[in-house]
């Protein structure tokens, strides 16, 4: 009986698990089709929904400029996968529509709409490029190369890719713009072939901007598609900035560089005698650059308030002030709030008059700002403290704070409330006087007496006895005390590191990386020694993957040449040893099985060794 009651619980939180991983899992409707198709072929547009739409609540667009084949075909499909005691459900639904395009142009398929749980969801448009049938075929026709030439295969997959079919392009909001006005900065990689792999070659330099990064927003669409120069492409975002120009007049944005890995379908240079001729893929690099930008920065305006500071944007203030009555030698605080969208980074805090008799101390700042791709937004606060030394009547002018509003091209001033404080004398009995000279403030040689807390320093010469202290509770056992402390403190952060580095795996795997290699190493020598040649090869295959797998944290199983060498690129490490890793990688691979390498062991080994010490320096750096 025991054992059905621990069943059903098990069964009861399994279904809780697997509607709250449901419940919790973000919807996404998404639409998919061929970014070019040939006039008069048919094709196929997807529109893919990870969860359980609403009953008849699907509406496909108008498919305006094409002829409907077949469609929609509804699949569903779901999953259920348990991980470590997690249990996650995923649903899918896919309507598919088979579509002839009419004529050749540039065609937009609209927005399908769905409803799950009263939401409605909508999908992207999809721009489509149709061309006529022989432009198509020639895209799509396969080269014939000489068999067994490789620079032959090069050239064929450089002349599959058009000089339009990867663009880098920089972005910009706005070409002209005021002195710190912000600018939006996109870099977008448009493709129309496969791109597999996109290497930066060098970044753009914003000289006479500060720049805060926006790679990290969350309401940027990372991918998409686009309709440029009449041709489509996919887009891919691959930096985003937000540019404040310090300098009036012309200022240029540097283009970015980088090295795309495209993926081409080419006729295979072998002949297999069953299958005949087949093809294969190959990866063609091609560099491409951004253009170079530039930016018209405007001067502010001539005419500035006396209370500006540099602050451009649209901007509110609000003030706190003090109690109007309160008693001498008391404190108090006046809080200014500055908040809106602009250069909020760069505000200071407005001047605060006083009168010469009250203490004011330094401004303490305060703020919430927040990045996006339409500016800085968010608040920063200022508090003033102050302490009223004397009684009576005070006038505190109003805080002023001007900005720049570039919508309205005018400078705009904001003013707090005017205050009038009485100061009454202090309760605790102190006078509340104070000597003041004119003009110069006040100072401590010209305080008589300020409630009971200031007073003249005691003249005359000081008359000092020695004593003899005991060592409890003088200044050595108070040394010792507090180095007995800082030690006690600074063994508790030591333990603390090494528990720390102890449980992060890809810490200790990669610090440990050098080590182990030098163990497999060990090993192949002495197989070397033996002249058991495969297993040589086999234990300096394992120390070599081995020393990369642990060093960069991957896994065995995810272990490439490109991998590493883009590992290897990230740290530093020079081009020639990266070829060095590839070649005795597929050295020791040949040799595994060939009896004519057996002598080339020792080569292999202290190469090997080199290899792994070299790039071992040049990591720790």
């Amino acid at each position: 009986m025991r054992d059905f009651f621990t069943k059903l619980s098990l069964t009861l939180l399994l279904v809780v698990a697997a509607v709250a991983a449901a419940a919790a899992e973000k919807v996404t409707f998404q639409a998919s089709s061929p970014l070019t198709v040939a006039l008069g072929e048919p094709f196929r547009v997807e529109f893919a929904l990870n969860a359980e739409p609403e009953e008849d609540s699907f509406k496909a667009p108008s498919f305006d400029g094409f002829d409907v084949l077949a469609g929609p075909a509804v699949s569903r499909g779901s999953s259920v996968r348990i991980v470590n005691g997690s249990m996650t459900k995923s649903v899918n639904f896919t309507y598919t529509f088979v579509l002839l395009p009419r004529a050749a142009g540039n065609v937009t398929i609209g927005a399908a709409e769905a409803t799950v749980d009263g939401t409605v969801y909508r999908t992207q448009t999809l721009p489509i490029e149709v061309v006529e049938e022989s432009g198509a075929a020639q895209q799509q026709q396969p080269s014939t190369r000489p068999e067994s030439s490789q620079q032959q295969a090069s050239a064929d997959g450089q002349g599959r890719i058009g000089a339009e079919d990867i663009l880098l392009r920089a972005v910009v909001s706005r070409t002209s713009v005021y002195k710190n006005e912000p600018l939006r900065l996109v870099f977008k990689l448009y493709t129309r072939v496969p791109v597999v792999n996109v290497v930066p070659e060098s970044a753009p330099s914003f000289n006479g901007f500060w720049s805060q990064d926006l790679d990290d927003a969350r309401n940027t669409a990372r991918e998409g598609r686009e309709t440029y120069n009449g041709k489509v492409y996919e887009t891919h975002v691959l930096s985003e900035y937000l540019l404040y120009p310090q300098q009036a007049g012309k200022l240029t944005i540097d283009p970015m560089e980088l090295t795309a890995v495209a993926q081409v379908i080419v006729q295979s240079r072998h002949v297999d005698p069953f299958f005949g001729n087949g093809r294969e893929v190959l990866n063609v690099r091609r560099k491409v650059q951004s253009q170079r930008v530039t930016i018209d920065v405007k001067a502010l305006p001539a005419g500035a308030p006396a209370s500006f500071s540099g602050a451009v944007g649209s901007f509110t203030m609000d003030a706190d002030l003090p109690s109007e009555r309160f008693a001498a030698n008391s404190g108090a605080t006046f809080t200014v709030k500055i908040a809106g969208t602009g250069n909020l980074t760069f505000v200071q805090a407005p001047k605060l008059n006083l009168p010469e008799s009250f203490e004011q101390y330094n401004v303490k700042t305060t703020e919430s700002i927040r990045t996006a791709a339409t500016g800085i937004s968010g608040y920063r606060q200022f508090e003033y403290p102050f302490i009223a030394r004397a009684e009576g009547t005070f006038d505190i002018a109003p805080v002023e704070f001007s900005y720049f509003d570039p919508a309205r091209m005018q400078y705009v001033t904001l003013s707090s409330k005017p205050l009038t404080l009485e100061i009454t004398p202090d309760t605790r009995g102190g006078s509340g006087d104070a000597v003041v000279v004119q003009g110069r403030g006040m100072s401590k040689e010209e305080v008589k007496m300020l409630g009971k807390d200031i007073r003249f320093i005691k003249l005359g010469a000081a008359q000092l006895h020695r004593t003899r202290t005991p060592l409890f509770l003088s200044g050595i056992y108070w040394i010792l005390l507090g180095a007995i402390a800082v030690a006690f403190l600074a063994a508790y952060a030591l333990l603390r590191k090494r528990i720390r580095e102890s449980q992060n795996v890809a810490f200790v795997r990669g610090k440990r990386a050098n080590k182990v290699a030098l163990q497999r190493f060990r090993a192949a020598r002495k197989f070397m020694e033996e002249q058991n040649r495969h297993a040589f090869y086999e234990e300096m295959l394992r120390a070599l993957w081995g020393y990369m797998s642990d060093r960069f944290n991957i896994p065995v199983a995810n272990l490439t040449k490109e991998n590493v060498r883009e590992e290897l690129h990230k740290r530093g490490v020079a081009a020639d040893l990266t070829q060095r890793f590839a070649a005795i990688i597929s050295q020791c691979d040949e040799a595994q099985y060939s009896p004519a390498a057996s002598a080339q062991m020792n080569d292999v080994y202290t190469e090997g060794v080199e290899l792994i010490s070299r790039i071992e320096a040049v990591i720790k750096r």
